[in-house]
Parts: structure tokens; sequence; C-alpha cells
């Protein structure tokens, strides 16, 4: 969405003498044991191999402790495989069916008092012997409200230990940006960093929650699976506290190559050399053949083999027989299959470096794109003498940057925006973009995007996907030969509101007119660049906003309860709930009495500051009113905008987050947008969570969903983990098989195309195995091989038991 030459390319463990041997509740008595003295403590850490400060589940008791608790499982003990310490272990079988999640839960009658360990981390034994591998979350919580969420895959096979840090592993750097508790938050830049030391024991990958539990009382620790296909099972032993091994200081100096990749770990995929990078490119080359479609597709790629029904020279959507279809502008049936993100933009990574600031220019309120999905905005000849270090931990991460001499140099750029890590600005480089350079060459500015664009519709083509995603950089627009979806952000000067919990920024006030002012410019913007065209299925506006989060009304409703604390005077949606109110209850003693409250007037009222939690029914049905009344007037203008520029394309809504989808918004949507979309990391959709959708009776897109895994030399796999990447390409098609088989559901879109920097993206930090390609642009062979065998079936298994000659009279 940007409009000059660089920015519209887009460019983003032996066990101590002083373990204590109990099972269950036996754990409890632990604090009251003999605690190893500082001397002991120390040196235990000076040892790789980490040392056991209390044992607080073994299974050798002959039953089942009380205070484990299964949700939507069964466990027992066994013998034989799995079994680490004595002679039993338990083993837990998830169930699949019943329910969309399944957990085991450890619980004390008394919380767990560690507090007394300095450096300490909670490992398990696990091993698996199902079918398949086993991802889970894995959550401790503490007396204080406080919890952090962590995750694996354990692999089908023998056991081997799995760990989380608790506390401890301070980095105390002179790199005053950075801070402390390094390893336990963002503040490398990375979501999950490396391990900080040797051993091949598996550390649990950071996601989120407070990265400092009060260890004085630890009330739970638990195993969840939410929304699996198949049961899933593991056997565990051995549960433990582990003192951390001396810190490896040098944990995160030189863990990327000069090509981006891990200089730690070998994998298939991985390049040595620029003559390998070349002789790899030849060879897909050939493979791709320009491009050949699958058989069986039409021109825009819809199932050229199945009924033909009205073609109006756009795409637009169908209910056939029980089934949501979307159908091409011919009149085939067409199913969108994508990978989305396809872009520059979210490439770079954060070097640690930065310019004086009155040397960089910048962002203007006119912007319609958000930084992160703009360009790279390299640095002006003039900054370089200003150029300083301002993260040495950042800086230490690279083998390899080359000088602002070197060609390669034009692969930097800079971020005025950094959502979180060690710097708030600074200096980004793309090891992708300096690797297509490599592979192409350059015969003009950025030519070798142009090389790169044509081979990744020939990709698309080859592997049999039928469209883009969402986010694809606008070169792509003009392909002719492959369709895709065009994408608007409602950015500006508008007043903002806040539903509490606002992870990617504030929301629009929709009753300030500057919001629909800057929507109208948005959706100008996005028809100039899309120019009418029919290889345009529809478009995204907007992504991920935080409308409320699901577990309480406080939380659902938050864009009601934080803006009724407000006063009207300065914000629009707030005089919009008072005169609904108004409406509704005539007097303030009326409302007082529903909502028991005792304002004094509607003045008072309107003014804000009085308690405003949904404490009642009466509450609870105004608000998701309120709520409801805000969103419509949300999809209202966009589409109302989107149909003015773009009367004949369609509008694919809002990308909702599965996290934030209040039952008000939705409602809202549903009246507005063409095709419901919506971002589900899970493992694949499950009837219980889209039962919703038989409600609405209305075409549901994914706009999101991955699996990543740490074999490639990554430190995090992304938001669900795969053991390998062939499993991870099996786990691709079970999830595309789930979708194909629901029938509201009309396509699928992959995020992303390309891996994320090792080092974090530049903006959030991401560092997830979740690209199709890998950093030097090379396909993943098992992905690959997955897509193309799935994707020869798409059309029969999603249409196949369709009567054709019925729905050809139609």
């Amino acid at each position: 969405m940007t409009t000059n030459t660089i920015s519209k390319i887009a460019l983003i463990s032996a066990a101590c003498a002083m373990t204590i041997a109990c099972s269950g509740d036996k754990a409890e008595s632990a604090k009251t044991a003999e605690q190893p003295t500082p001397q002991q403590e120390s040196a235990k850490q000076e040892s790789s191999t980490p040392k056991t400060l209390v044992q607080l589940y073994d299974f050798e008791s002959g039953e089942i402790p009380a205070t484990i608790q299964l949700g939507n499982a069964t466990a027992e003990l066994v013998t034989g495989q799995g079994v680490t310490q004595g002679k039993q272990a338990l083993r837990v079988k998830f169930n699949s069916a019943k329910n969309k999640y399944a957990s085991i839960s450890f619980t004390p009658k008394q919380p767990w008092d560690w507090s007394q360990y300095e450096s300490f981390s909670i490992a398990l034994d696990i091993a698996n012997q199902g079918e398949v591998s086993t991802n889970f979350k894995f959550m401790v919580a503490d007396v204080s409200g406080s919890n952090y969420t962590r995750a694996t895959s354990v692999p089908v096979g023998e056991s081997k230990t799995y760990y989380s840090k608790m506390h401890g592993h301070d980095l105390g750097s002179p790199d005053s940006k950075l801070g402390d508790q390094v390893e336990l938050n963002l503040s490398s830049g990375l979501r999950s960093n490396p391990a900080t030391w040797q051993s091949d024991d598996v550390q649990f990958t950071w996601m989120w929650g407070n990265k400092n539990l009060n260890t004085k009382g630890i009330k739970k620790f638990s195993i969840n699976l939410e929304q699996v296909l198949r049961d899933k099972e593991i056997t565990i032993d051995n549960i433990r506290l582990i003192a951390n091994p001396k810190m490896n200081p040098d944990f995160l100096a030189n863990i990327v190559d000069k090509f981006g990749q891990s200089s730690k770990q070998e994998f298939e995929e991985k390049v040595h050399s620029e003559a390998e990078l070349l002789a790899t490119r030849d060879k897909e080359l050939a493979r791709l053949n320009n491009g050949e479609k699958l058989d069986g597709r039409s021109k825009y790629s819809g199932w050229k083999d199945g009924p033909k029904l009205k073609g109006t020279g756009y795409f637009r959507t169908e209910k056939v027989g029980e089934k949501w279809a979307l159908v091409d502008p011919e009149g085939y049936l067409f199913f969108t299959s994508g990978i989305a993100n396809v872009r520059m933009s979210n490439t770079t990574t954060v070097t640690g470096y930065d310019f004086a600031k009155d040397a960089i220019a910048q962002r203007s309120a006119d912007n319609v794109t958000p930084e992160d999905s703009e360009g790279l905005n390299p640095p002006p000849a003039s900054a370089y003498p200003t150029r300083h270090v301002v993260s040495e931990t950042r800086k230490n991460m690279f083998e390899w940057l080359p000088d602002y001499d070197h060609p390669l140099a034009s692969s930097y750029g800079y971020r005025r925006e950094v959502h979180s890590g060690p710097v708030k600005h600074g200096e980004v480089f793309s090891f992708y973009m300096a690797n297509l350079e490599r592979k192409y060459g350059e015969t003009t500015p950025y030519s070798y995007i142009e090389d790169w664009g044509k081979v990744t519709v020939d990709r698309m083509l080859s592997w049999g996907f039928t469209s883009f995603g969402n986010w694809i950089d606008p070169i792509l627009y003009d392909n002719n030969r492959f369709p895709y979806f065009a994408n608007g952000w409602i950015i500006g000067d508008f007043k903002q509101v806040s539903s509490g919990n606002d992870f990617w920024g504030g929301l629009p006030d929709v009753f300030d007119p500057k919001f629909a002012e800057r929507a109208d410019v948005t959706l100008k913007v996005v028809a100039d660049e899309v120019k009418g065209s029919p290889w345009c299925v529809g478009v995204f506006v907007d992504n991920e906003k935080s409308w409320g989060r699901p577990g309480s009304p406080k939380s659902e409703l938050g864009i009601v309860v934080h803006t009724l604390k407000r006063d009207g005077a300065d914000t629009p949606t707030k005089n919009m709930f008072t005169e609904q109110m108004q409406a509704k209850y005539g007097t303030i003693a009326k409302l007082n009495q529903a909502w028991q409250l005792s304002l004094g007037s509607w003045d008072e009222f309107q003014k804000g500051g009085f308690n405003t939690d949904p404490s009642n029914k009466a509450r609870i049905a105004d608000y998701e009113h309120l709520l409801y009344l805000y969103a419509k007037e949300y999809f209202r203008i966009v589409d109302g905008a989107l149909a003015k520029y773009l009367p004949n394309h369609m509008y694919m809504g809002v990308r909702f987050a599965s996290w934030g989808m209040p039952k008000p918004v939705v409602k809202a949507a549903s009246e507005y947008v063409d095709v419901l979309s919506m971002n589900v990391y899970k493992e694949g959709l499950k009837p219980q969570t889209t039962k919703f959708l038989e409600e609405l009776d209305m075409p549901t897109v994914i706009g999101e969903f991955h699996i990543g895994t740490t074999s490639s030399g990554f430190f995090h796999p992304g938001l669900i983990a795969a053991a390998d990447q062939k499993d991870r390409a099996r786990m691709y098609k079970e999830y595309m098989h789930s979708v194909i088989d629901n029938n509201y559901a009309v396509g699928a879109h992959w995020f992303q195309y390309i891996d994320s920097p090792i080092t974090g993206r530049a903006y959030d930090g991401e560092n997830y195995n979740i690209g199709f390609v890998s950093v030097t642009d090379t396909p993943y062979n098992a992905m690959v091989d997955a897509a193309r065998e799935m994707h020869g079936n798409l059309y029969q298994r999603r249409f196949g038991d369709l009567d054709k000659d019925k729905l050809a009279k139609q």
C-alpha cells in the first residue's frame, strides 16, 4: 500500500545428596527438609548436568497421587517404557473427541514454597509411545494470580528431559538497554532464546505470561492440549526441581551465519556456500517448469472438472448443497488455499545499531500503512557517520553483517517503531533479501525482486495452491496468473478506545468522524492498487484487533467497560453509549436501579469515573448491546468505503484472532462482510469450536495458521509445534483436511511464506520456523511434498459428493 519505489516492494541431570524422594503430597514436606548451603549450591551450578534439588513426583507409591487432576484424559501407572527412575511412571492419554481441551494438572494441597532456590527449573522426563507427536502447553501458576505458558512437541520415542526455567540466569550486562532476566522475557529481541547451558535436555519454548512468578507460593502446574485432531499420549516420570547449571554468558553470541541461518545446527535444507545456493536454485527452477499447474484447474485455479455456475467476471460466494463455496470469475467452484505474508517487510531483524535521531526522517500522520508493513526505509547516506551501537547483545548475535560499502548493504533498513525488544528504534537488516541478491543478481536496484516475484508465482502454481493469502507484495497484484487478496489498514490521528488488553494497540473510536475519513483514504489507496482486477478475490481490512478476550464478561466486554469510565466530552463512542442508555431508561434513577449505581444525573454518567464492572445481568445485557453498536459502526464504515471504491470485490472482514471474538462483534461483522475471517492457531478446526458458524450460516476463511519446529536451528517453532519437518508436513495436511471438510470454511491461508529471522523479526521479535521457504529462499522439501499431495485431491475432497448436473441447472 505504499507509493514510492522501494516501499512498494513492501520490504519485515545425577541427583545430589540432598535429594528428597517424595511422591505426590509428600512434596509438601520439601520446605522443612535440609536445604543445600550456598557453597553447595554454587558448586552444583558449576556442573553442566543439572542437579536435583527436590523430587516432586516419582510415581512409586503404587497409586496415582490425589493431587493430580485430569481433564478429558485418562492415566495409569506403567512399567517399562518411559520409566526413568524407580519402577513406575505415569502414562496419560488425552482424548480428542469429547472436548476441545484436555489436560493433566499437578495441584498440591498447600502451595509449594520454592523461594529458597535462587536459580532453578522444573524438569520432567517425558516419553511418547503414541502414534504421533504430542504438542502441548506447559503452564505454571502462583498464588498471586500470575502464570506463564511455555510449550513443546514430544516426538514418538524414548524419554527425554524437558525443563522450564523458574528463576535465575540473569544477564546483568553493561548493556543498559537490555536489562535483567534476559532469558525470561523478550528483552533479547527474540520470542524464545537459545538454551543457556549445553545439554541434550529440551527447554520448553517461551509463549506468554509473567516472566517472574511468586516462587514462595506455586499453586499449580499443568500440561494442556487444545483443539487436537487426534488422541495423544505421553509417559511422565521423575518430576523434580533442578538447579540451573552455570549460564554460558555467550549463549546469544554468533548464533547466525552469513546467510542468516543457524550457525549451530545442521539440517536438510541448510546452505553452506554461494555455489550451493546457486545449484539449489537451478535444480528447483527446472522442477517448477515455469509454474506448471496441477491438472483440472481453471484459469483462476478453480475446479475446472466440476460444475460450472454463473460467472460474473469477479469472485463471489454461493452455497452449493450444504457447503459454502467461492466461485471464480468464470463460474467454477473455488476454494482458497494460500500462503499469507508473501513480502519483504517482515524479513528484517534488529542489528543493535542506531543513528542520530535527527538523521532519520520521521513518519507522517498521513501514512496509510504501519511501518512493519512498509519497505526497508534505508537510512540515508548522510546518517552513516552517526551510526553507533545501542545493544551489544544484538550486535554480537551475528557472525557477519556487511559494511555500508558492501554490495549487499542495500538490504539494510530502518525501523522507527519497535513493539518489543532491547531497542525502540534502529537499524535492521534482511538476510532474506541479501540471499535473493546472491541468487539472482542485481542489474538495477532491487531487480532481484522481480525474479523473486515470478519464481514465487511459479511455486504457488506448481505446489497446487489456489491463491495468495493476506499481505502480499503489491508487485504480485499484476501477475495475471494467480489470484490474490488485497489488504488495507485504517490508521491515522482519530481518537481511540481500549478493551483493556490492547496487544497490538488501541482500537479506533469509530464515532470520531476522522475514522470514516481515514477509512475512505485507505480504501481508495487499495482500489488504486487493485485497479479493478478480477484476479483480486477480495479485500481484508485491519487485523487481529483487540475486540475483547474470552474468560469473563469484564474481559470480553472490555471496550464498553473502559469506555464508560471516560468523559464523553473527549470520547465520541462514550457519547453514543450515553445516548443509548438515556433512550432506553429515560431517567438516571431507572438506570441506577438496573445497574445498581447511585449516580446523581446523566451528566455524571457522561463524565464517567464510576464503577463500570459488568456486575449483574442487566449491565451485561446492555454492555453486549453497546458493544454490538460500536462494532456495527466499524463494519458499516469500512463496508461503505469498500463498496464505494471496489464495488466488485468482496469484503473479507477483519481477520479475527480466535482469542478475540466477542459474540456481539461477530454478529455485527456478519451483517456487513461477505466472508467472515478468523486466524486460528490450533491443530485444526473441530466441530465444538465452529458450532457458531451454523447459526451465522455464512462463508468463513481461516486467515492464518501455522506449524513450526526447532529441528532446523530455530529457538522457537511458532504457535503450534511439530517434532521435525516431516511431522510439520503431516500436521499441515491434517489442518487443511479439517478445513476442507467443514461446510462453512471456504479456505485457509498458511502464515507465512518465509521463516521469521532466527534473531526475531524487527517489530516484535517473532523468531519462528513457519515458512514454506527458509531464509535462503530454499523450500522445505517435506512441506512442498505435503502441499502437492494435499492439493492434488483438494476439490474432489471438498466438492466430490455434489450433484454436478443439478448444480449446473441452477
